[in-house]
């Protein structure tokens, strides 16, 4: 029997994957279709969604210096029986500008340092190719753009086919532009600066091009007048070209299964529906929402079986925890810090609605990163946002999953902590006696009185939408439930259902929260009236049918809080 193939958990290698008996999801069927595009692609994918192993796959295929490993690497893959008359045609240069300093005094010589030394790489392995006298003067050159002159003068003339592959082709910028500043950014992607100059040697150089990033803004200002990609990242024969489908990880975990790593009883589906709220629903086209176009986050799915492997169930922290650097990168890179009221307001109808309708920008600078209007497309792009459906020209931008949901409540928290902070280490033992005892109310006056001292909540727009903005933001640090803000239950919307998170602990209680608002001029007439429209409300949303689905054998708490102003009123279990 062969080895069992191993969890490739962060690795980013193809051809280590596939030649020490690592699982690959095959995605060599996209080659052909590649080919098919014009000669310079450009392609946006969230962090963590298999962009640097697809690149090292494009890499081990074109490359013509690894063209007698292809039966070896790619025999039982699906190019193996449809090669392409392309493959190992190329001299392959391979950057990832991830890996380049950032420092404000050293901007210029670092990336030069680091061009010179993978073009010095290059050399190397296509040293017989090039004659003696540009060896030498390439390899005494200290200046990346006149190395790749050389290489390119030499290959024109000799016919040689150059591919040119960039990894994170943005992140360098991306760094500058939050650490050092929009003034030095746009002197390096503009007029002569240095990093626009080096991409202009690109265009012509190259016989095809392929880069990937994680935004489409560095792209726009550095080719603004002169064309040198084309950004295939919205088209809908590459939606699924970057992730897993649902197929795949089916796949994956039947395998898993037979070779006896998961037990003989495990049950595929219930692991797939376990994973698909917080992992799934990404969806890159808006052609592809009626060709099943979601697709899993792939680092979150190899987490996950990893854990489920060792462990012999799923995770408790279903959030990988080292996503919590790239949440951080996010955050700065879309300037969540410095966010005006207007791009706040678009982040909490977010938060709260769980959507938003808009137009898709495909394209635009870094000096319109601060415009509202394409503050969403920023977030699509990050993954923040994905296509869920269409309003006349317009697409609906939506919150993927469970695991982005609770980035922006913690964007939200992490502000309202900001004006004043409140010990949420307390707060999770009211949690704990919630879910298991009951004990509700020390939980929501705990929370009441946080909004009341609250001062960034006293700049803000009075209202139940606010109130439950905070609550919500607060309710999510709770990990025995999972908290829905406005879901729909009876033709109306509940303001906060606490779903038992039932797949990870055993929780004996559950919730559905009515909040109400009353102005410091209503009468009592008024909160009468308002309070017993709210008991009829809740009582409505808790007869739907999904409810008892939802919450299953746990006991049910209705409780309605009244608030005037920022102080609760009344807060009672009906």
């Amino acid at each position: 029997m062969e080895n069992v193939k191993r969890i490739p958990y962060g690795v980013s290698n193809f051809v280590e994957v596939v030649e020490q008996n690592q699982y690959y999801v095959d995605k060599t069927m996209y080659l052909p279709l590649l080919e098919e595009q014009p000669n310079s692609l450009f392609f946006i994918r969230p962090r963590r969604f298999g962009k640097s192993i697809f690149l090292s796959m494009l890499r081990a295929y074109y490359d013509i210096s690894q063209k007698d490993k292809f039966e070896k690497r790619f025999g039982n893959l699906w190019v193996g029986s449809h090669p392409t008359p392309s493959r190992g045609k190329y001299q392959v240069l391979f950057l990832d500008f991830s890996k380049i300093g950032s420092g404000i005094d050293t901007l210029e010589a670092s990336f030069n340092l680091y061009c010179c030394r993978q073009l010095d790489g290059f050399m190397e392995t296509y040293i017989d190719f090039y004659s003696e006298r540009t060896v030498k003067s390439f390899f005494d050159s200290t200046v990346a753009s006149d190395k790749l002159n050389m290489i390119d003068i030499e290959a024109k003339r000799n016919g040689y086919s150059l591919y040119l592959i960039i990894d994170e082709y943005d992140n360098f910028t991306n760094v500058v532009l939050n650490e050092q500043g929009n003034e030095i950014y746009h002197a390096l992607t503009h007029a002569s600066g240095f990093y626009r100059d080096h991409f202009k040697l690109y265009k012509g150089m190259f016989e095809r091009i392929f880069m990937t990033g994680v935004s489409p803004v560095t792209l726009d200002d550095l080719t603004s007048g002169f064309n040198i990609g084309w950004n295939i990242s919205t088209s809908f024969q590459f939606n699924k070209m970057l992730g897993f489908s649902e197929e795949e990880v089916c796949e994956m975990l039947t395998y898993y299964k037979v070779v006896g790593e998961l037990p003989t009883d495990t049950d595929i589906e219930a692991m797939i529906a376990d994973m698909k709220p917080w992992y799934d629903n990404y969806c890159f086209a808006e052609e592809s929402l009626e060709l099943d176009p979601k697709m899993f986050n792939c680092d979150m799915v190899l987490y996950y079986l990893r854990h489920y492997i060792t462990l012999g169930k799923s995770p408790k922290e279903m959030i990988d925890p080292n996503t919590r650097t790239d949440y951080n990168k996010m955050k700065k890179l879309i300037r969540l810090d410095r966010l005006d009221g207007d791009r706040k307001g678009v982040l909490r109808k977010i938060a709260d609605e769980g959507e938003i309708v808009t137009s898709l920008i495909t394209t635009f600078p870094a000096s319109e990163i601060a415009k509202p209007e394409t503050f969403p497309s920023l977030l699509f792009y990050y993954g923040m946002l994905t296509i869920t459906g269409t309003r006349g020209t317009r697409l609906i931008l939506g919150i993927p999953n469970n695991n982005v949901r609770k980035q922006y409540y913690e964007f939200m928290l992490e502000e309202y902590q900001d004006s004043r902070y409140v010990s949420l280490n307390h707060l999770q033992d009211f949690y704990y006696d919630m879910a298991y005892e009951g004990r509700w109310r020390e939980a929501f006056e705990f929370i009441a009185e946080a909004y009341k001292e609250n001062s960034s909540v006293r700049s803000a727009i009075e209202g139940e939408r606010n109130l439950q903005g905070f609550f919500t933001a607060y309710l999510s640090v709770d990990s025995y439930y999972l908290v829905a803000p406005e879901m729909e239950l009876n033709h109306g919307f509940c303001d906060l259902f606490l779903m038992p998170d039932l797949q990870h602990y055993e929780v004996a209680h559950s919730y559905i929260v009515e909040l109400k608002y009353l102005s410091a001029k209503d009468t009592e007439m008024k909160a009468n009236t308002q309070w017993q429209e709210a008991v009829e409300q809740i009582h409505g949303y808790a007869m739907a049918p999904r409810v008892r689905q939802l919450i299953q054998d746990t006991k049910l708490h209705l409780i309605v809080m009244q608030f005037r102003g920022h102080e609760l009123e009344r807060m009672e279990e009906v």
